[in-house]
């Protein structure tokens, strides 16, 4: 059997994402974001990011098609994320995949968001050795999972207890008065500023709490301490240096990050880190996790920062990967599921 050819739809936030991949060959990635109508209203509002995503599918899928020179007849496969994630934008994607497998009978596969950022990076660094860890980091998930087999068998080693990262990163954005999203606005600030200018607290690293939640991240307390030193500097009359608390604030988000996935890896005998999801794209992360690693001789593998963003090419990517392996596709009447366990690669596990 030739390498098969898959598109891949992901609408679970503020992206409407369409990618096509013949195996791990990246045909097409065609997203259509909503992201500025949302910066209005400071965050992401799912009402308009699910109209938002009924306007652009036909289209973007269209363009998807059109950049990779195939039709749907000749997909051996549609995946669309199932899960986790805003369920009004889920259900637009679901709904989607399923009228274009059942118009063209080819099968369907709803696959989770967490593996998709997993298996995006097949397509730049080629098949992941397994077992490996991999490091998600997004508005949404903060999360260490063990990746025995990407076809089936993943689990979840830690994940944030409260805020995501990338929740912290606009949270603390809004405080400085840096623009939605803040994650590329304070990695941008942070270029110029000091990281050792504040100790922002680093949450969960605490003896105690390493034994109780050795591979769970805590950033709320970090968001809240950099709210409370903000408003004491302002009460004493004194400016507050964007820059510089923009990278301290930086280095306390990814110096807890780094630092326990490194420590997952170690104690579980994995050679091989796997860094993804929308943070990922942060380059102070990008840079301590790739030195971290080396000092620890383990592998760090990470996708270009436009595939680290939700997209529909890993989605895509994982589509492929399910089909190559022989998984069954999911049956028609699968819902979109917001809160999906890590655990469930494909629905096809759990239906």
């Amino acid at each position: 059997m030739s390498e098969p050819l898959v598109m891949g739809i992901e609408t679970s936030c503020d992206e409407t994402g369409v990618g096509i991949v013949r195996g791990t060959e990246l045909l097409a990635d065609a997203i259509a974001s909503s992201v500025e109508e949302q910066a209005r209203f400071g965050g992401v509002v799912p009402e308009v990011a699910s109209r938002a995503h009924l306007e652009a599918m036909v289209p973007t899928v269209q363009r998807a098609l059109d950049d990779a020179g195939v039709t749907l007849e000749d997909l051996d496969g549609i995946a669309v994320t199932a899960g986790p994630g805003l369920a009004g934008a889920l259900m637009v994607g679901v709904g989607a995949a399923k009228s274009y497998s059942l118009a063209t009978g080819v099968p369907l596969y709803g696959v989770n968001h967490l593996s998709a950022h997993i298996a995006v990076d097949t397509l730049e660094n080629g098949p992941i050795p397994e077992p490996a860890i991999g490091l998600l980091v997004s508005g949404g998930h903060s999360t260490i999972m063990m990746v025995e087999d990407l076809a089936g068998k993943v689990h979840q080693l830690g994940a944030s207890i409260d805020d995501a990262a990338g929740e912290a990163f606009d949270k603390v954005a809004r405080l400085l008065g840096l623009p939605f999203p803040g994650g590329p606005y304070i990695d941008k600030a942070a270029e110029e500023g000091d990281r050792g200018y504040v100790e922002f607290p680093r949450g969960l690293s605490a003896a105690k709490d390493m034994e109780r939640h050795r591979y769970d991240f805590s950033f709320s307390g970090l968001k809240t301490a950099v709210a409370r030193w903000i408003e004491m500097e302002k009460r004493a009359g004194k400016s507050i240096p964007v820059n510089h608390v923009a990278a301290a604030f930086q280095e306390a988000v990814c110096d807890v990050l780094t630092r326990k996935a490194i420590l997952a890896a170690k104690e579980h005998g994995v050679e091989t880190l796997l860094l993804g999801g929308g943070v990922a794209a942060n380059s102070r992360l990008r840079a301590m996790a790739t030195e971290r690693a080396e000092d620890a001789g383990l592998t760090l593998r990470f996708p270009r920062p436009k595939l680290c963003t939700d997209n529909g090419a890993m989605v895509a990517a994982l589509g492929s990967h399910l089909v190559a392996a022989g998984v069954a596709p999911s049956e028609m009447h699968f819902p979109a599921n917001s809160s999906m366990d890590v655990t469930i690669v494909s629905l096809a596990d759990a239906l």
